[in-house]
C-alpha cells in the first residue's frame, strides 16, 4: 500500500512539476523580442491528434518520404543499427505511434535481434497509445516506454542498462531546432553517448520551394489548427485568456537558408492574462512558432563532423526528397 501512495504521489509531483515548467517557459517566451513559444507543448491530447491528421495530408511529403525509406529499405536500415551484431538498446527520440519504426521493430523481432525498444516522449498520452499498440501489433516485445526530456531520458536510459545505444531521431525532428541550437543538441547527443553508439537521424532536403511552403500551410488548415491548439492548451491548462480567434497561422519559406517558419499574427490590438502576467499584444504583431529548417547532404556531414560523429551511411527515399543518416560516436 505504502509503495502505491508512493508512487500516486510521485505522479502528482511530476504532473505539477511539468505544469509550472509550462507556465515558466509559456512567461519567458512571451517576454521575449518577438515574442516566441515553444513548439515542444504542441503535444496535448488535442495536439497529437491533428498532429496525425497533418501527417496523412496530401501536401505533408514529410511521412510518406521517410515511410517510404522504412516500408521498402527495412533490411538496409537494420544492417546499419545491427553491424555490431551485439545486443542493444533501441531509443527512439518523440517516439510518437511508431508508425514508422514499427517496420523495423518487427522486422528485427522477426530476425531474432537482441534488443530493447525505448521510446521516449514528452507526451504520456502517446506513449500510452503507443505501449499498448505495439504489445497487440507485436507481441513479446521487450519496451520500456520513457516520459520526459530527451536527454533526462537518455541519461536514465544509461543507468538502466549499459548495452549499446541506437538511437532513432527520425521525422526530421532535427529541422524543429534553429541551427546553432540543432548542433548543441548533436554535442549534447554525443555527450550522453559511448564511441561507437549508432544514431540514425532523419533529415528533410532542400527542394522545390512552394512544395515545402505548401506542407506546412494545407487548404484544409490542419496546420493552423495544430499551431492555434497551443494558445488553446495555454488557456485550458493555465487559466490564461487568449481569445484565439484573434489570431491566425502564417507560414513562410527562405530556399536560400532552407529555414520554414511559422508565426500566429495577433489580429486586434489586445491583453492577455496568464497567472499574474499581463501581455500587449500589437495589431498585426508575430509570435514566432516554430522552425523546420531543411539540409543539404554536405550540411548533414557537416553537423556530424563538428558534433563528434562520423556520417557512415544514409539512405534516401524514391524521390530523394528525405534522407536517413547513419552517424557512428567517434
Amino acid at each position: 500500500m505504502k509503495l502505491f501512495e508512493t508512487a500516486i504521489k510521485e505522479n502528482i509531483e511530476t504532473e505539477e512539476q511539468n505544469k509550472n515548467n509550462f507556465l515558466q517557459d509559456v512567461i519567458a517566451g512571451l517576454r521575449q523580442h518577438p515574442k516566441h513559444l515553444q513548439s515542444k507543448y504542441f503535444y496535448d491530447q488535442r495536439g497529437d491528434t491533428l498532429f496525425q491528421e497533418i501527417m496523412n495530408l496530401p501536401e505533408y511529403y514529410l511521412t510518406r518520404c521517410e515511410m517510404d525509406i522504412f516500408e521498402n529499405k527495412t533490411a538496409e536500415i537494420a544492417a546499419g543499427i545491427n553491424a555490431a551484431q551485439t545486443p542493444f538498446d533501441l531509443i527512439e527520440l518523440g517516439a510518437g505511434d511508431a508508425s514508422k519504426s514499427m517496420h523495423l521493430l518487427r522486422y528485427l523481432k522477426n530476425e531474432l535481434t537482441d534488443f530493447r525498444y525505448m521510446p521516449i516522449d514528452i507526451s504520456g498520452n502517446i506513449l500510452s497509445v503507443l505501449d499498448e499498440k505495439l504489445k497487440k501489433n507485436i507481441p513479446g516485445l521487450d519496451i520500456l516506454c520513457l516520459e520526459g526530456e530527451y536527454f533526462d531520458m537518455l541519461y536514465k536510459a544509461a543507468q538502466l542498462s549499459s548495452r549499446r545505444k541506437v538511437i532513432l531521431f527520425l521525422g526530421s525532428n532535427i529541422g524543429n531546432m534553429e541551427l546553432e541550437e540543432a548542433y548543441r543538441f548533436c554535442f549534447e547527443l554525443r555527450k550522453n553517448l559511448n564511441k561507437g553508439d549508432i544514431v540514425m537521424i532523419g533529415f528533410d532536403l532542400k527542394k522545390e520551394p512552394n512544395t515545402i511552403l505548401n506542407a506546412y500551410n494545407d487548404a484544409k488548415g490542419v496546420t493552423a489548427s495544430f499551431n492555434l491548439n497551443l494558445l488553446e492548451r495555454i488557456n485550458k491548462e493555465l487559466k490564461a485568456d487568449f481569445k484565439v480567434d484573434k489570431f491566425e497561422h502564417y507560414e513562410t519559406y527562405d530556399p536560400l537558408s532552407g529555414a520554414c517558419r511559422s508565426y500566429l499574427i495577433s489580429l486586434e490590438d489586445q491583453k492577455v492574462s496568464i497567472d499574474d502576467a499581463v501581455f500587449h499584444f500589437a495589431e498585426n504583431e508575430a509570435v514566432y512558432m516554430e522552425v523546420s529548417q531543411k539540409f543539404s547532404i554536405e550540411d548533414t556531414e557537416k553537423m556530424a563532423a563538428q558534433s563528434g560523429f562520423t556520417q557512415v551511411y544514409s539512405i534516401k527515399d524514391s524521390k530523394e526528397w528525405f534522407v536517413d543518416a547513419f552517424w557512428k560516436a567517434v
